[in-house]
């Protein structure tokens, strides 16, 4: 099966109450687990390349990786772009061949953000090319994207700006944060921002950004087997399922994939010190990827058996 287009894994997930994960890839076990994962649970998936991925994997061998996993499961399966800090990025992996871009100029003043976006938005449509852009700023640290602080959505200019870039969708702030420590105190989302925005912009798909949970076992394992991960905290998971109901259709988990590798690698490490193999512990980790991925899918996307 072919890359695909959000178009119509969105349509779906708009009207039935639930998400499509988008996981960010960075080497051939991360894209096997998630793909696996997916196969398990006959489920769409998006696979999402950073800056930061395309620097340590580079394009064109994540590409073939692609490939090679569209050969082996029929699934569909969207190629995005996470992030694309300018247009000429996005230009490039367009012409690479992905069925998805992020721009994101959230760091732009209102008015220049919308006129990045509205270049990006003119190139891609041309091609049949699926564009997200973002307005708000997450707070938090993720590859080259970071912010000190929280900027939410406003709901008027988030109308504004999708009826002037003409963007297929939006990642919205209202709460989430990038990296493993978003919440110093109880954890809260602006539920109410968001319904506001869903009701102005009925039928459009909305994204979240950092929206990994942070899952305690894992913080756990990391920290028993030599970690220092205190105090990470994650976004909890009944309120990604209540936001999957309230018109987000696309949530990014970058964070978990980490958190579970590292885990299950340190652990291997302290139990087997006379192993050198990177098979004998990438195999594990490849393992944990799927089992958490099927996790999300099934108790908090709520996309198995969309297909």
């Amino acid at each position: 099966m072919p890359l695909t287009s959000p178009k119509e894994m969105f349509e779906g997930a708009y009207h039935n109450g639930y998400a499509i994960g988008a996981f960010n890839v960075n080497n051939m076990e991360i894209v096997q687990g998630i793909i696996q994962a997916g196969e398990a649970e006959q489920s769409p998936l998006i696979l999402q390349v950073s800056a930061g991925a395309r620097k340590y994997a580079g394009q064109r061998y994540i590409i073939k990786l692609m490939e090679a996993a569209l050969e082996e499961a029929d699934l569909p399966i969207v190629l995005h772009l996470d992030h694309g800090q300018n247009f000429e990025i996005c230009k490039e992996v367009i012409n690479g061949g992905f069925t998805s871009v992020m721009i994101d100029g959230s760091h732009l003043p209102f008015e220049e953000n919308i006129a990045l976006t509205r270049q990006v938005v003119d190139y891609a449509h041309g091609r049949g090319v699926w564009v997200e852009a973002e307005l708000g700023r997450l707070a938090g640290v993720e590859d080259e994207v970071s912010s000190e602080e929280n900027v939410y959505t406003d709901p008027d200019e988030a109308v504004e700006f999708v009826e002037r870039t003409g963007c297929d969708s939006l990642a919205i702030a209202i709460g989430t944060s990038h990296g493993a420590y978003k919440f110093k105190g109880k954890p809260q989302l602006d539920f109410e921002r968001l319904e506001k925005i869903t009701s102005m912009l009925p039928g459009y798909p909305l994204v979240l950004h950092g929206a990994s949970s942070v899952l305690p076992e894992f913080v756990k394992m990391a920290n028993q087997y030599g970690g220092n991960v205190a105090d990470a905290r994650g976004v909890p998971e009944d309120f990604l399922r209540k936001a999957a109901r309230s018109g987000v259709c696309k949530i990014n988990i970058d964070t978990d994939i980490r958190l579970a590798m590292t885990a299950v690698i340190r652990k291997f490490f302290r139990e087997h010190p006379e192993e050198f193999d990177p098979r004998k512990y990438l195999g594990p980790a490849r393992q944990a990827v799927k089992e958490m991925v099927q996790h999300k899918i099934r108790n908090v996307l709520g996309s198995s058996n969309k297909i």
